[in-house]
């Protein structure tokens, strides 16, 4: 009994100790960023100008700004500050970088859940708060990522996706919005088309009779499901080529969705039917720009040129990275490379200003969160960075982050120790005397 009463202190304390962790971490210090650039993405570019960040949250911007006396004034004359960037199809967290991926075959594959419909399934359930994919993609301006449920060989609706923050102990922390949108794998199979009506038919009459009280027994995933045909939450679409875009949108009509369009990296033809979309009023979310062309009779800019073809068109356009297992194998941290896919794009057609906007306001605006993320504003969340130069250029480096107004140290992950381990070797230092 004694144990067992010990046991059960040390826990409680243990409990204590963590909530005030917590508590204090939330409670980020008062500081005046003064003398960079502030690319607000809002409202233009303010040269040389101060962001007060004060209680997690952007207090005030400008050309000057009023500072409480003990507020932290911090020094970045000649460079960028930016809101954090959005990964808006992802899925950190959940493959894990480590001897696992890189030794079995496939191995990234046990991370897609078997099924055709996995509606109740949460992308937040399944990430792993420690794994150094977090810091990598952080490193770079990557502060928040949309966890998508990874699909299995002929599934529809594989789940419902996360919006989560790149720092905190548990999923709790890092969560922002725990259910953002329903995911459905367009089906490609005749077979899957009919089960995708089946499914839809079951759904809608389940909520007929929840509506009845008629519901005895709770069916999780058609319950999933009902927010998204009630158009209460968005229905993202995954897709590849014409066919599919066309299937989708009149889908979408029928049924009374709110949906967005997200191309796989297989066909890329949304451009193609860009004027469709657009009087659908329909976002679209490409996916890497950094791969080929898919047929032999496209030009090899096709992919490149799509964001601005879209855009043009009047179509809300998100960059994304593709946040499919298959092609992320090995590399998980290529989420760190977000701002350079859409910098291919600016590059071809979009221009800087929109590809900055589809990495940061765009997303936010879509995913509903565009009250606290997204820009550089006041009473938003103080999620931003300080960089060397254009984030868009690979050259420039993050040299400070603030997540809620906590100050996170951009080289904390493995890439950036590594490199300072092996730059010890090349300067002729010993390779494990540490030096006080």
């Amino acid at each position: 009994m004694n144990v067992a009463r010990k046991l059960l202190v040390t826990g409680l304390l243990s409990l204590t100790v963590g909530m005030a962790v917590t508590q204090a971490g939330t409670s980020a210090r008062t500081q005046l960023l003064s003398g960079a650039d502030l690319y607000t993405v809002s409202h233009g570019v303010i040269t040389g100008g101060e962001l007060l960040i004060q209680d997690g949250r952007i207090a005030a911007l400008g050309q000057r700004v009023q500072a409480p006396a003990d507020a932290q004034r911090i020094d970045v004359s000649g460079k960028r500050i930016y809101p954090g960037l959005i990964s808006a199809n992802s899925i950190l967290g959940l493959a894990v970088v480590g001897p696992l991926e890189t030794s079995v075959p496939g191995a990234s594959h046990y991370f897609q859940e078997l099924g055709v419909n996995n509606a109740n399934l949460r992308g937040s359930a399944g990430v792993d708060p420690d794994t150094m994919a977090w810091p990598v993609a952080r490193a770079n301006g990557v502060l928040t990522a949309l966890i998508v449920p990874g699909a299995g060989r002929d599934a529809l609706f594989t789940g419902r996706s996360t919006l989560m923050r790149a720092s905190g102990w548990t999923q709790q922390q890092m969560t922002i919005e725990p259910l953002v949108a329903l995911h459905l794998h367009w089906p490609d199979s005749e077979q899957n088309h009919q089960l995708l009506h089946q499914i839809m038919s079951e759904a809608r009459g389940y909520a007929l009779e929840k509506a009845n009280k008629r519901i005895l027994v709770p069916d999780l995933r058609l319950e999933a499901m009902l927010p998204a045909l009630s158009g209460e939450m968005l229905l993202m679409i995954h897709i590849n080529g014409a066919r599919q875009i066309r299937e989708a949108l009149a889908f979408a009509r029928e049924q009374s969705l709110k949906i967005v369009l997200v191309e796989k990296e297989g066909q890329a033809d949304a451009w193609r039917l860009a004027e469709q979309i657009a009087a659908q009023n329909v976002p679209v979310m490409l996916g890497k720009a950094l791969l080929g062309p898919s047929r032999r009779s496209e030009a090899f800019d096709v992919r490149y040129t799509a964001a601005a073809k879209l855009a043009a068109a009047g179509v809300k356009v998100i960059i994304a990275n593709n946040g499919d297992f298959r092609i992320m194998v090995g590399g998980v941290t290529a989420e760190r490379n977000l701002p350079y896919e859409a910098a291919v794009y600016a590059a071809f057609g979009l221009g800087a200003e929109a590809a900055l906007r589809a990495i940061t306001l765009t997303p936010a605006e879509v995913l509903g969160v565009a009250d606290r993320l997204g820009s550089l504003d006041a009473g938003k969340a103080a999620t931003l960075f300080v960089a060397s130069g254009d984030v868009l250029e690979a050259s420039s480096r993050v040299e400070r982050i603030w997540i809620d107004g906590l100050q996170i140290d951009p080289m904390s992950n493995p890439q950036a120790q590594f490199r300072e381990q092996y730059l010890r070797k090349y300067r002729g230092l010993p390779k494990d005397v540490r030096e006080e």
